[in-house]
C-alpha cells in the first residue's frame, strides 16, 4: 500500500479546504458580525497541517495508484473533510456539541441537507455562507477539485473519481482525467452563474442568490432561512430554483455532449440518452400526479397545487431538500409519493444521491428478462442500455447495489429507533433521507435532527457518507483486507 500517496492527497484536500473556506472569511470580514476570526484560525489550521503533508511527504511513485488505495483516499478524505468543515461551526456558540457540528458538516459535503437547527436569526453570515459552501465543494466531489487543480495527482487516478463520483460508471469526457475535472467543473461554474444572475434578477438580495445558488448547484438544500425557499414568498425565485434543481440533476456529460452538438442536435442530444428519457418523464408524470393528489389540499387550485408540488417533486428527485412548503400535511398518497422519490434519487453523473435512474432503468430491465425468461429458459437474452449490451459483472454488481442500498436503509432505520422513541416511519424516513442524501424526512424529524443524541447523529453522518460515496468507499474501511500492506 502506497500510504505517502495516500497522506499527500489527504493534504491536497486539507489544503483546497482551506483555499475553499476564504470566501467565507472575506464576506466575514464585510458583514463584520465577528466571526472573521474564527475562520480566519480555522483557514490556518487546516492549511498548515496541509501544506506540511504536501510538501514534507513524498511518495517514491505518484502515478502507482491502485483501486484500493483510491476507495482508501475517498473514505478517509470525506471524513477528514468533515472534520475540517466541523471546525467552524464547533468553535461558533451556535452548535451545542462536536457531533452537532460534525453532523452539519457531513451534511453540507455530502450534499445532504439535513441540520440539527432551523434557527439562523443573528447567524453569522461569513459561517453561514461557508455552510453552504459545503455544499457547492461536495456536490462534483472534493477528489475531483482536487484532480481539476493539481495537475501533479493526474496519472493513474481514474479510481478516484471512480470511488467518489455518483453512478454505475466512468465516463471519460476527454482523454485525461485531470482534464475530464476541469471540464466537469467549468460546466459546474457556468451553471452556477447562470442561478445566481437569475435569481437576482428574481429579486433576491446578492447573498441570498449567491448562498442558494451553491446550495442548489450541490443539490444540497442548505439555506439561511428556517422556511428555506418558503420564506421568500417569491414564485418567480421558486420557478428558477426548481428548474436548476432539474438540471443540477442531469449527467453533466450530457451538457459536454450539448456543447458539441449541431444547432439541431442540441435538444435532441439529451433525448438519446435512456436515462435522461426516463428521468425527465418521470420527473414531468410525478409533478402531475402528485400536482392532482393535492388538488383537494389547495382548494381546487390548480396553478396552485402544480407550484408547490412541483417545486417538491425536482427538490426530492434531485436531492436537493429545498422546501416551500411542509409536505407533512398533505395527504397521505402524496407523502407516499414523496417517499417512493426518495428511493430514485437523478441521474448518474450528477450532483444529485439516491440509487440513481439509470440503475432503476437496468433493474427494470433486469426483471423483464428474468420473467420473459421462464417462458423461454433457453433464449439468451441480452440487457441493453443506450442499444448496447450491459456487461453481465455490471449487471451482478447494480443488483448487489441495490440490495445493499434498501439493507442499509432499513438497518439504519432499526438502530436510528434505539436512539430515539419517534415512530417506525419516522426513523426509516431519516434512514432513507441520509442514504439518498435528500434531506427532510417525515414525522418529527421534518424541520431538523435534534432529537437524536450522539449514536443517532453518528449514525445518521455514517448514512450520509455511505450514501454519497456509493456505499463501497465507506464500508471497505470495516474490512481487514483494506488495511493489510500486501496486495
Amino acid at each position: 500500500m502506497n500510504r505517502k500517496l495516500i497522506l499527500r492527497f489527504l493534504g491536497a484536500i486539507l489544503g483546497i479546504e482551506a483555499a475553499a473556506m476564504l470566501p467565507s472569511f472575506l464576506l466575514a470580514l464585510h458583514f463584520g458580525d465577528g466571526d472573521a476570526p474564527l475562520l480566519g484560525f480555522c483557514i490556518l489550521g487546516l492549511m498548515i497541517p496541509g501544506l506540511l503533508l504536501w510538501f514534507l511527504v513524498r511518495p517514491s511513485n505518484a502515478s502507482n495508484l491502485r483501486l484500493r488505495e483510491g476507495f482508501l483516499i475517498v473514505a478517509l478524505g470525506w471524513l477528514m473533510l468533515s472534520v475540517g468543515g466541523a471546525l467552524p461551526f464547533f468553535f461558533s456558540d451556535r452548535y451545542a456539541s462536536f457531533e452537532d457540528a460534525f453532523f452539519e458538516s457531513v451534511s453540507g459535503f455530502t450534499t445532504t441537507g439535513a441540520t440539527v437547527t432551523t434557527v439562523f436569526e443573528g447567524f453569522p453570515r461569513g459561517l453561514m455562507f461557508w455552510r453552504a459552501t459545503t455544499h457547492w465543494v461536495g456536490g462534483m466531489g472534493v477528489l475531483v477539485l482536487t484532480l481539476a487543480l493539481l495537475p501533479q495527482l493526474t496519472g493513474r487516478t481514474s479510481h478516484l473519481v471512480r470511488a467518489e463520483s455518483p453512478g454505475p460508471s466512468l465516463s471519460k469526457l476527454v482523454p485525461h482525467t485531470g482534464n475530464t475535472a476541469k471540464l466537469l467543473y467549468r460546466i459546474y461554474m457556468v451553471l452556477t452563474g447562470m442561478e445566481f444572475l437569475a435569481l437576482l434578477i428574481c429579486g433576491l438580495s446578492p447573498y441570498d442568490a449567491a448562498l442558494h445558488a451553491l446550495s442548489n448547484a450541490g443539490t444540497g438544500g442548505f439555506s439561511n432561512y428556517g422556511a428555506s425557499v418558503g420564506a421568500f414568498q417569491n414564485p418567480a425565485a421558486e420557478a428558477v430554483i426548481t428548474t436548476f434543481m432539474f438540471l443540477f440533476g442531469v449527467n453533466f456529460a450530457l451538457y459536454y455532449r450539448f456543447l458539441l452538438a449541431g444547432p439541431r442536435e442540441k435538444i435532441r442530444s439529451f433525448f438519446r440518452d435512456e436515462e435522461f428519457r426516463f428521468y425527465f418523464g418521470t420527473t414531468v408524470s410525478f409533478m402531475v400526479i402528485l400536482t392532482l393528489l393535492n388538488l383537494s389540499y389547495y382548494q381546487q387550485d390548480l396553478l396552485r397545487s402544480f407550484r408547490y408540488s412541483a417545486f417538491e417533486i425536482a427538490s426530492v428527485f434531485s436531492t436537493t431538500g429545498f422546501v416551500t412548503t411542509n409536505f407533512n400535511d398533505w395527504p397521505v398518497s402524496s407523502q407516499m409519493l414523496v417517499f417512493v422519490a426518495m428511493w430514485l434519487g437523478a441521474s448518474a453523473g450528477s450532483t444529485a444521491g439516491g440509487i440513481k435512474f439509470v440503475r432503476v432503468v437496468v433493474l427494470g430491465k433486469m426483471m423483464r428478462r428474468t420473467i420473459r425468461r421462464t417462458g423461454r429458459p433457453k433464449k439468451v437474452m441480452v440487457v441493453r442500455l443506450d442499444g448496447k449490451a450491459v456487461d453481465e459483472s455490471l449487471l451482478g454488481e447494480i443488483a448487489v447495489f441495490a440490495l445493499t442500498y434498501v439493507v442499509l436503509v432499513i438497518a439504519g432505520g432499526f438502530f436510528l429507533s434505539l436512539d430515539a422513541g419517534f415512530p417506525a416511519m419516522d426513523h426509516l424516513s431519516a434512514a432513507l433521507t441520509c442514504v439518498s442524501n435528500v434531506g427532510p424526512a417525515f414525522g418529527a424529524l421534518a424541520s431538523d435532527f435534534a432529537g437524536y443524541g450522539v449514536f443517532g447523529k453518528l449514525l445518521c453522518s455514517f448514512l450520509m457518507l455511505a450514501g454519497r460515496l456509493e456505499l463501497f468507499p465507506m464500508l471497505i474501511l470495516a474490512s481487514r483486507a483494506t488495511w493489510k500492506t500486501t496486495n
